[in-house]
C-alpha cells in the first residue's frame, strides 16, 4: 500500500490519501473522511450530509453518466455481449434504488469494475493499472484508487456503505 499511497501523492494531497485509510479502517468518524474524498471529486464540503432525495437526483445521474460511457464504448464483437451484460446489470442496479446500501454495495464495486474492464481491455487487470490511469487522466486515477481501495467485501455499517457507493457515483455522474 505505501507504494501506492506514494503514487498517488504525486496526485493528490496528503490529507487526502490519509482519509482514505481512515474511511476503510476507522468504524467512527468515516463522514469525515468521505467529505474529503468527495471533495477530491469536485464535491462541495459536507458531501455526507447529502440528503436521500439528492442521493435519487444523484444516482440517476451515475446511471446516465456510465450508460453514456458504456454506450459510446467501442469494443470488439467478442466484447459486444459483455456491453449488453453491462448495460442491463446498470438498470439492474438502479431499480435497486430502495435496497439497502449494503447489499448495493458489491453490485456497484462489479459494475465499475466491469465498466473499466469494458473500457480499458486486459489493461484494466494489470498491475500497472493505477499509474496507467493516473497518466492518461488523473482525475480518473484518482477515482481508480479509490475503488480498488475499497474491499469486495466488508461488513460496514448501511451508512458507511451508502457513502462509499455515494462518492464513487459522485465521481462518475460528473465524469
Amino acid at each position: 500500500m505505501n507504494n501506492v499511497n506514494d503514487l498517488i501523492s504525486d496526485f493528490l494531497d496528503k490529507d487526502t490519501v490519509n482519509e482514505l485509510a481512515n474511511f476503510l479502517n476507522k468504524a467512527e468518524k468515516f463522514e469525515k473522511a468521505a467529505d474529503k474524498i468527495a471533495v477530491a471529486f469536485g464535491s462541495k464540503s459536507g458531501f455526507s450530509k447529502i440528503t436521500p432525495e439528492n442521493a435519487v437526483k444523484l444516482s440517476h445521474s451515475f446511471k446516465n453518466n456510465l450508460t453514456l460511457l458504456i454506450q459510446k464504448t467501442w469494443v470488439e464483437k467478442s466484447d459486444i455481449a459483455l456491453k449488453d451484460k453491462l448495460l442491463y446489470e446498470l438498470e439492474q442496479f438502479s431499480l435497486e434504488d430502495k435496497k439497502k446500501w449494503a447489499v448495493r454495495y458489491p453490485a456497484f464495486l462489479a459494475l465499475i469494475d466491469d465498466a473499466v474492464f469494458l473500457m480499458f481491455g486486459k489493461q484494466a487487470k494489470s498491475e500497472d493499472f493505477l499509474e496507467y490511469s493516473l497518466r492518461i487522466d488523473p482525475e480518473f486515477g484518482i477515482f481508480w484508487w479509490y475503488v480498488g481501495s475499497l474491499p469486495k467485501e466488508c461488513d460496514w455499517s448501511e451508512e458507511k456503505c451508502r457513502l462509499a457507493v455515494l462518492v464513487g457515483m459522485y465521481f462518475l455522474a460528473n465524469y
